[in-house]
């Protein structure tokens, strides 16, 4: 701006008429605005039950708002370790880029933790680090499933579905019911596995909360094996994607991973992990992935281009933690003890009101920070004549009139009807809990057949 423009009344209202808004403005649909792949996208169901549960708690409802697969720092802060050391890390100025793997005093502080814990040996270059674990779980399927190869995983599972979507592939999700904790078997598995790319478990399990026992996921680890030696020389391998960034999460039962039960399979496998669900730290954004190392190179160099990095300061912070056991060990006692305490809560809660009568249960709650809950309530009528038919039905009766804010398992593709619900505790304390209970009883009273 010149000189003699400074102060000018008409440069000022020619610059504000500049100013574009763009509420409303949406191109004609005949001119197709979006590429295939964004009409494709179908948004999270979580969310859009997330923002029901906030409206309702902005007009004044009592909710206790078992949805989020996260946590309340008031209720599950951070560890001590974790928040000094990222206060040193900013304050040394570890504040620029990070490497594209991740600092190698992470990825080496991850391998070690990893042989320590696990009983995996790690490479450090075995080890890629991102800003938690769905850039790597994305990642994993961009670089090992081309478009319309098939991919396997069980339902009720998190974001296969989408992440099928995203990639190209060809979803091959499997239904698995209470028998087997929501898990796959193999007799489950068995003629699925033919021709597929990658198959995708988890455990513990969200949304389920239940864990793989050692002889349920070993035989698993041989269907992918013998598949593979059917490929051999012909065609590129079967892959088993591990998403256990739940383990350190257990309560009462052993936590199993594949390599530890079948060592051979360690060729095929990628293992996805980080410190936002064992450290109720999922804002600081650090996960890892590890397996084999050409693998990991192909992954590294797809979230090179994403700029999927996990920040500098954080990765610095999490190498200190996970290289100080007792301080982990601290953490984890109490830690472990406070999300017990509310998945018992809610469950002897649940199972009370079925000793009552009321067509509800739930399982025994063994990892995560997940509860199974069942409101078997399908064509129950209101008070005010509205007939519960599907499980979303069940859903807003429960928040509506008990408070009760949970996410059905068709949210993560399980078949609709059955009423099964997963109840997320991390956001919620004991007492929220309490006082849900006599709500949860009068709601269910008040339906009729």
């Amino acid at each position: 701006m010149s000189e003699r423009q400074v102060g000018d009344p008409s440069v000022v209202r020619s610059e504000a008429a500049a100013v574009v808004r763009f509420e409303g403005a949406a191109v004609p649909a005949d001119r197709h605005p979006s590429s295939q792949f964004a009409a494709g996208l179908i948004g999270s169901p979580i969310l859009k039950i997330a923002a029901e549960v906030r409206a309702l708690a902005a007009q004044g409802a009592k909710i206790c708002n078992l949805t989020v697969g996260d946590f309340a720092p008031a209720e599950f802060p951070v560890p001590d370790l974790l928040r000094t050391e990222l206060a040193k890390a900013i304050e040394k100025g570890e504040t620029n880029y990070p490497p594209s793997t991740g600092m190698p005093a992470l990825r080496k502080a991850v391998a070690a933790f990893s042989e320590r814990r696990l009983g995996l040996t790690v490479d450090p270059d075995a080890v890629l680090i991102a800003s938690g674990s769905r850039p790597l779980i994305y990642a994993a399927y961009r670089i090992l499933v081309d478009p319309g190869e098939r991919v396997v995983f069980p339902v009720p599972s998190w974001n296969n579905a989408h992440y099928c979507q995203m990639s190209g592939a060809t979803a091959v999700p499997l239904a698995c019911d209470a028998s087997t904790g929501f898990l796959p078997t193999a007799r489950t598995l068995a003629g699925k596995l033919a021709d597929a790319r990658m198959l995708v478990l988890n455990s513990p399990v969200n949304p389920t909360g239940t864990v793989f026992a050692a002889e349920q996921l070993g035989e698993i680890c041989d269907l992918v094996l013998e598949e593979n030696d059917r490929r051999a020389g012909r065609d590129r391998p079967l892959y088993l994607l591990y998403d256990q960034v739940y383990w350190m999460l257990t309560y009462g039962v052993e936590h199993v991973h594949p390599v530890a039960l079948r060592p051979e399979i360690a060729p095929f496998t990628i293992y996805v992990d980080g410190i936002s669900k064992a450290f109720a730290a999922t804002g600081l954004r650090v996960g890892w992935a590890i397996g084999p190392s050409n693998v990991i190179a192909q992954m590294s160099d797809h979230l090179t281009h994403v700029g999927a990095w996990a920040p500098r300061p954080e990765q610095v912070a999490t190498a200190s933690l996970l290289t100080n056991d007792a301080e982990i060990d601290r953490f984890h006692e109490k830690m472990r003890g406070e999300v017990l305490r509310r998945l018992r809560g809610l469950h002897d809660a649940i199972a009370s009101l079925r000793a009552e009568g009321f067509p509800v249960a739930a399982e025994i709650p063994s990892g995560a920070i997940y509860l199974s809950a069942r409101f078997q309530l399908h064509g129950k009528r209101a008070a005010d004549g509205h007939v519960l038919r599907t499980d979303d039905d069940v859903r807003g009766y429960l928040l509506r009139s008990a408070g009760l804010a949970a996410v059905p398992f068709s949210a993560f593709g399980q078949p609709e009807g059955g009423g099964w619900f997963r109840l997320s505790v991390g956001a919620v304390s004991m007492k929220e809990i309490e006082e849900l209970v006599p709500r949860l009883r009068a709601a269910l009273e008040a339906l009729r057949s």
